[in-house]
């Protein structure tokens, strides 16, 4: 399991080795100072209250809301009656052991620094506009607790598998793309990746590494990219193959949680972010 390390995830791109790690009813004051005032004699500013031309002031209660009596706001449409409120959405996890990781051909990036990527980033910007990014989330499950699947770069640095979609890309079969070239077997036996649910939506406002966030500012009419989290839904059993300048190490979520200094805010984040799934552990 990985410690906890100084990390960015637009810090330098460093060499690696090529290991593969583990890592109840209530009264209603309202209604009873109501009542005290109907018994007592009405002065000047109450006659003026209660005259026929004046609005009636109506004392809330549980079953009021502003919505005709019987009439649900929300519309049958949307809360069908004979359906929960409560939606639980589950998602199987198998031990780390039913899996097989395997190595190959190392896999660079496009970029020797932070300062060529986001300048590549500010050029392809006035070409085709916002860069789309998608990246993968699979889960693994070791003593019944749940384990992220990181790529390590070096010694502090950390991602999920991923990249950048081409002009005009669909997300799913982009994310699909990406995942066999960078963990896709070499056997040619096809990898059958199953894109679950996205659960994340993370935005670039402008052309500096550190600043990502999980929503658009008000003030940016033109975000210089998007990135979007999918959580990858595993078979029982699989063979991965890691390009050898990468290490994968699968990180405990308490690992991750609260820890943007060692992973960044985006995988720190993913505690939150899978907090509303069942995990069933096989």
């Amino acid at each position: 399991t990985p410690l906890s390390a100084a990390h960015s995830d637009d810090a330098p791109l460093p060499a690696a080795g090529s290991d593969v790690l583990l890592f109840p009813p209530h009264h209603c004051r309202i209604c009873e100072r109501s009542k005290l005032r109907e018994e007592a004699a009405p002065g000047p500013r109450q006659q003026q209250l209660s005259s026929p031309t004046s609005m009636s002031v109506i004392p809330p209660n549980r079953s009021q809301t502003g919505w005709p009596r019987g009439v649900n706001q929300f519309g049958n449409k949307y809360l069908p009656q004979t359906k929960p409120l409560t939606l639980e959405r589950t998602i199987n996890l198998y031990p780390l052991t039913n899996y097989t990781f395997g190595t190959k051909e190392p896999l660079y990036e496009k970029d020797s620094s932070v300062a060529a990527r986001f300048q590549r980033m500010r050029e392809e910007f006035d070409k085709i506009g916002m860069r789309r990014t998608v990246e993968g989330v699979l889960i693994v499950h070791e003593h019944r607790l749940p384990h992220v699947l990181l790529l390590q770069l070096g010694t502090t640095f950390f991602k999920l598998p991923g990249g950048e979609l081409n002009p005009g890309e669909d997300e799913v079969e982009g994310l699909k793309r990406l995942m066999t070239e960078i963990l896709g077997r070499q056997d040619g036996v096809q990898q059958d990746w199953v894109i679950d649910d996205c659960i994340g939506n993370w935005w670039r406002p402008n052309f500096e590494p550190p600043q990502v966030y999980p929503y658009i500012p008000a003030h940016i009419t033109k975000p210089k990219e998007h990135k979007k989290l999918f959580l990858v839904q595993l078979q029982e059993k699989a063979l991965f193959a890691v390009p050898k300048n990468y290490k994968l190490v699968a990180a405990p979520l308490f690992e991750l949680y609260d820890n943007a200094p060692g992973y960044g805010p985006i995988i720190s984040s993913l505690p939150q972010l899978l907090s509303r799934f069942n995990f069933i552990y096989n």
